[in-house]
């Protein structure tokens, strides 16, 4: 009876390490719509978060602007996921141009339209460059989910809205 047991432990330990590293480069293109991470037994907190703030020092912009957006968190974290949004209908828009170390582009709608983390490096405040598309797309939000842990994390927290 031991082996069986010990087996069984391992395997469910393995694989759930397994299963866990595999978002520890980055969120998984399945998180692209509704922007929840897919952690095993993940449990999503409050949306009433104090920690995290996403803005920009821009409350208006016109087409193929740079608007620098800024992430503040007053607790570490380490996984994030970051997209702009139309205000209209909720469809990713834009491209990310600069973003910090910690962090990669992924390819959701279109290359760069969203960025997330790179490695499981604590992170705190973090800046980026968002290039508004050459069109006009109306007005737009920033939201950010973001893991502090495999088992703890928020979801779309939003800055307010950029117009246009």
């Amino acid at each position: 009876r031991a082996p069986i047991a010990i087996v069984g432990w391992a395997c469910t330990t393995l694989c759930f390490v397994s299963y866990a590293a595999a978002y520890s480069h980055g969120a998984s293109l399945s998180a692209c719509t509704d922007m929840m991470p897919r952690h095993l037994r993940a449990q999503l907190h409050s949306p009433t978060n104090n920690y995290v703030t996403v803005h920009t020092n821009m409350s208006f912009y016109f087409p193929g602007d740079k608007v620098p957006v800024t992430v503040r968190s007053t607790r570490d974290f380490m996984g994030f996921l970051l997209q702009a949004r139309k205000v209209s209908n909720d469809e990713i828009a834009g491209t990310f141009i600069f973003i910090p170390p910690g962090s990669k582009l992924l390819t959701c709608f279109e290359d760069g339209d969203t960025v997330t983390h790179s490695d499981k490096s604590l992170k705190r405040n973090l800046s980026f460059v968002w290039k508004a598309p050459a069109q006009p797309i109306g007005d737009i939000k920033f939201f950010i989910s973001v893991v502090q842990s495999y088992f703890v994390y928020w979801t779309k927290i939003e800055s307010a809205i950029v117009a246009q």
